[in-house]
């Protein structure tokens, strides 16, 4: 089999982590091989409601999801947790982008199959990390809510690059340098060095769906900023809240216009929902 298409959904069904990693390495490499690989449309695309997976996690709701201090062991492990089953689920959505829309030039291929590597990198450092403190993943319940979205877009190219990479991504460009923060107490350098390798890739990783979304909205003659704004309200993206890391979201593409109103957003949404 060397179809890429057919490749990338292989890789996305196979439940073995590990196997599914040395998967995502080998697409790259035969990638990089000019006469490995051909590029043939399948007829009709699989609709994926969960990628494959290990028996753990346990799935559950986000507000199900328990919260733990970060002042213990325990609840340092579940947030190592929680990045690394973020960092899983962006394996099988870098691979679902190249796998979803079959009728982008190579080079958007080839960034997302870049993301995955980065995100299979990710995963390991983080799950490795998990391991030095005694625990392993899926030893805490995690949710669904980034593959939620990537089903709610699978149609739609503009829609997937506005909603996850821009919206669902770039929460993690804001949220990391927090996390860092709480960390500092925890004495825990290892977990801060390897945020750091996550920030910088996640600032490149959303960069990528800028990129890609602009495209494909000029292909269409669209109004960028507009189409972001009504997808937002479309698709009923999750209301994020402040602060927002405003010199890193410019790196990756963002404007002030765009900055600016979803500041307001934040700010409108969260005086009527304070909870």
């Amino acid at each position: 089999m060397n179809n890429f298409f057919e490749l990338c959904l292989a890789a996305i069904l196979e439940k073995n982590i590990p196997q599914k990693c040395q998967l995502a390495r080998n697409l790259q490499h035969k990638f990089s091989q000019p006469d490995e690989l051909t590029f043939v449309v399948t007829a009709e695309k699989v609709s994926i409601p969960q990628p494959s997976k290990p028996d753990k996690p346990q799935l559950v709701a986000p507000f199900e999801v328990p919260k733990r201090k970060l002042g213990t062991q325990e609840g340092l492990a579940c947030l190592i947790h929680a990045l690394a089953h973020i960092e899983f689920n962006a394996i099988n959505l870098a691979l679902d982008a190249c796998y979803r829309f079959q009728n982008m030039p190579a080079q958007f291929y080839a960034d997302w199959l870049e993301v995955a590597i980065d995100e299979v990198y990710h995963f390991e450092l983080l799950n490795e990390h998990l391991a030095k403190l005694g625990y392993s993943y899926g030893d805490f319940t995690a949710h669904n809510g980034l593959w939620d979205m990537a089903l709610k877009t699978e149609h739609d190219v503009i829609a997937r690059m506005a909603l996850v990479p821009r919206v669902l991504e770039a929460r993690g460009v804001d949220a990391v340098p927090e996390m860092q923060k709480k960390l500092h107490a925890s004495k825990d350098v290892r977990a801060i060095e390897i945020l750091d390798i996550i920030h910088q890739d996640e600032i490149k990783h959303v960069s990528y769906g800028d990129k890609w979304f602009k495209y494909s909205c000029k292909l269409k003659n669209l109004d960028a900023t507009q189409t972001f704004f009504n997808l937002f309200e479309q698709y009923k993206a999750p209301k994020i809240r402040g602060p927002f890391n405003r010199l890193d979201r410019k790196k990756a593409g963002f404007s002030d216009i765009e900055l600016d109103h979803l500041i307001y957003i934040s700010e409108s949404y969260h005086e009527k929902n304070p909870c």
